[in-house]
């Protein structure tokens, strides 16, 4: 994660598209971890939704309610949602029945949550402490470009 960090924190130091930054950040993140599905989804404050934005991996649920499935619980638990087994997981949303383990990390600007990044893999229990850390550091350099 330390060289990774450098990596990511270079890459989008001088572009101030954020589009063109989360899907950078998405495909560095999923082809360095070799994880299932990485990718963003941004909050619709009109529909009260997330939406899909840049991701890697299979095609996705284009938009999921708030408090719905590990994505919309991150967003109204205002925290970072770690699960181990998402068949566990009451409400979760089956966009591929190749997911078994998930990590969403909600994405802030101006004290509010504008979005999520959702990171799903096929072996259980996955992600670590070490993961949710290292990934919550990345988030906050893409915030810093929000």
């Amino acid at each position: 994660y330390k060289t990774l960090f450098g990596q990511i924190k270079a890459l989008v130091a001088d572009e101030g598209d954020l589009i063109a930054n989360m899907a950078n950040v998405a495909a560095m993140l999923h082809h360095e971890f070799g994880f299932w599905w990485t990718g963003f989804y941004r909050v619709d404050i009109a529909s009260g939704q997330l939406v899909l934005g840049p991701f890697q991996g299979p095609v996705a649920c284009c938009r999921i309610g708030f408090g719905k499935g590990v994505c919309g619980s991150a967003w109204e638990r205002k925290a970072t949602v770690v699960v181990p087994d998402v068949h566990q997981f009451p409400g979760h949303i089956a966009c591929d029945s190749a997911s078994n383990s998930e990590i969403v990390i909600p994405i802030y600007k101006n004290g509010e949550i504008f979005g999520v990044l959702d990171i799903d893999s096929p072996c259980l229990n996955r992600f670590t402490q070490e993961d949710q850390a290292g990934l919550e550091a990345f988030v906050k350099v893409l915030e810093t470009g929000i």
